[in-house]
């Protein structure tokens, strides 16, 4: 019996990793329709589209969350520049006209209302039930256009639940952004033991075996300058908990 049990044991342990690689397969599948180009739209630009960052579909399909400081890019009203997405719908790239419903640059987070048909929507999973070494996915546009527009997944664990402000060496090395926040009070964050990129600011991090959305990127720890980011990445990213997205979609209905 002993040996029969070792042997379940075994088959078990040598079976999890088959489970996990059907998995994310099957969530990247629903996740990608859902996930969209947050830009600005200038018709006499070339190219009249400009990535700015990444974003998803919530709510009922018409809302998109992406980052605070993504979607509050500074527009030129002369040259009739506006803020978009860009969506796949049956296979087709589409540029929707957006405007800001929402935003909380505490939280970095920020909801769109496209025109439009409604994209699939994304399910918010319950964020505060996750724990260190849980692993997770996240879907977006690491580099922008230089890797074309097409949704790149990348995959990782949650290695700390941390305050959002990132400890410093000395006082001195206290950005704006840094201050602001310990002004405003700090609250828990993910750090993520995965490599993103400026790209990827407002991607849906999300549960691999269910595809529930459990956190949003919001920034990665850059070594050196902005320069390095790219040829030295950190392996260090950041998410806001999808608790205070759920609570600004809340509050639109």
């Amino acid at each position: 019996m002993a040996d029969a049990g070792r042997r379940l044991a075994c088959a078990a342990l040598l079976s999890a990793p088959l489970l996990v690689r059907a998995a994310l397969p099957d969530a990247i599948v629903r996740i990608k329709p859902s996930i969209v180009v947050v830009g600005t739209l200038m018709r006499s630009r070339a190219p009249a589209f400009e990535l700015k960052g990444t974003g998803f579909a919530v709510g009922n399909g018409t809302l998109i969350a992406t980052n605070a400081h993504v979607a509050s890019v500074k527009l030129d009203d002369e040259k009739f520049e506006i803020l978009s997405v860009l969506a796949q719908v049956d296979g087709k790239p589409q540029i929707r006209e957006a405007r800001i419903v929402a935003s909380s640059p505490e939280h970095d987070l920020a909801l769109l209302l496209i025109q439009g048909a409604p994209l699939p929507a994304l399910a918010l999973g319950d964020s505060s039930r996750v724990g260190e070494g849980q692993s997770i996915a996240f879907t977006g546009f690491p580099i922008g256009s230089v890797l074309g527009f097409t949704p790149v997944t990348h995959r990782g664990i949650v290695s700390a639940i941390t305050p959002i402000v990132i400890p410093v060496d000395n006082v001195s090395q206290l950005n704006a952004p840094n201050r602001n926040r310990l002004a405003r009070g700090s609250f828990p964050v993910f750090q993520l033991d995965a490599t993103a990129y400026p790209g990827n600011s407002g991607s849906p991090v999300f549960d691999p075996d269910t595809g529930e959305v459990i956190g949003i990127i919001n920034m990665v720890l850059v070594k050196a300058g902005k320069e390095s980011v790219l040829a030295q990445p950190s392996g260090i990213t950041y998410a806001i908990p999808a608790s205070h997205l759920a609570a600004m979609i809340a509050a639109q209905r």
